[in-house]
């Protein structure tokens, strides 16, 4: 299951709205297929692993085998069969799952298929690293929500911006480099008003290969120029806004109440729209807004070794956080923190 898990990682990226999966085929303690999930509307890991054992020339062996995989298979038409159906008509002797699927259209079901058919079935197996891997898609369909990832980069001496509020090169470029690769990884990125109007970001992913994320800008008064990067239409863009709802190309405006309750709102419409991720990215009051709020996953904090003495500050971190993990990048310091 270990390795299971390991191929699924491989399909980081490249897989959403499914989730990462990974498969292994064994016969007598030997590994005789292997297979993952390498992109959405391609083949599932199950289909992948079994293909391997095919082309390897061990079909023979199926109904000796034993299946590992990483999420209960799926047993409906979806872009592909149902990967249950597939071991079924293998025969395979037995199918072990770490997780179960928490998607309504599979739910258990992947599993009494298999069962009602003879096959052994065990599962919750490696539980915590399989939740932990697909974190995302486990708090979308859980939670009706999606994944909320908090990053910013501040000074030494905890500043996030100048004190015009102008754009600062605060971290390294190895530290934006690894940034843009985790833009590939989510489904969107998220910025206020104020960070939109002084830094006039692309929020794309130029420094790292890879699908670029969706781009959401809160802009309640709709006072942000046109001519901003945000609304460019080379990636797909959302503009939340209190007056109207509006589609332009690749860009949409959706009319939102910006209450008290603001930030149910906008969740609630994300999951909606199938968005299972959501990086935010600035600026501090937008930040401070989702701390407060106890929204968030998981945050991650660059620190740079350099001092601005006076400036916007950074965030406020909330009490009873749990420090991940701490690394040197490039120059400077990354932080990660869950809940």
């Amino acid at each position: 299951m270990i390795r299971a898990l390991e191929l699924a990682a491989l399909g980081r990226g490249n897989v959403s709205p499914n989730p990462m999966v990974g498969c292994v085929i064994v016969h007598d303690d030997t590994i005789i297929g292997e297979g993952w999930h390498r992109r959405y509307g391609d083949w599932h890991a199950e289909v992948n692993a079994v293909n391997d054992v095919i082309a390897n020339g061990h079909e023979a062996l199926f109904s000796e085998s034993i299946v590992y995989v990483t999420l209960e298979p799926c047993s409906h038409f979806g872009k592909t069969p149902p990967c249950a159906d597939l071991l079924v008509e293998k025969r395979v002797k037995k199918v072990v799952i770490c997780n179960d699927d928490p998607n309504p259209l599979v739910a258990g079901k992947g599993i009494q298929k298999l069962r009602e058919a003879g096959i052994e079935v065990e599962n919750g197996v490696l539980v915590e690293q399989g939740r932990r891997l697909n974190a995302r898609f486990f708090t979308f369909f859980e939670q009706k929500r999606p994944y909320i990832l908090l990053k910013w980069a501040e000074t030494s001496d905890g500043f996030i911006a100048d004190e015009h509020k102008q754009p600062l090169a605060i971290s390294c470029l190895q530290s934006r480099t690894l940034s843009h690769q985790w833009r590939s990884e989510e489904d969107a990125i998220l910025v206020g008003t104020t960070t939109a109007l002084h830094d006039n970001p692309q929020l794309n992913n130029r420094l790292w290969a890879g699908a670029a994320p969706t781009r959401i800008v809160l802009d309640r008064t709709l006072r942000l120029p046109q001519e901003l990067h945000l609304f460019d239409n080379s990636q797909k863009t959302i503009c939340y806004n209190a007056f109207r709802n509006e589609t332009y190309e690749n860009t949409v405006f959706v009319q939102l109440d910006f209450d008290e309750n603001f930030l149910k709102h906008l969740l609630t419409d994300l999951y909606q729209r199938k968005i299972q991720s959501v990086i935010v990215e600035g600026g501090a009051v937008v930040l401070q807004t989702f701390l407060n709020e106890g929204m968030y996953d998981e945050i991650r904090v660059f620190k740079s070794r350099n001092a601005i003495q006076k400036g916007t500050s950074a965030p406020l971190m909330p009490t009873g956080i749990r420090l991940n993990q701490q690394i040197s990048v490039g120059s400077d310091w990354l932080s990660t923190y869950s809940r």
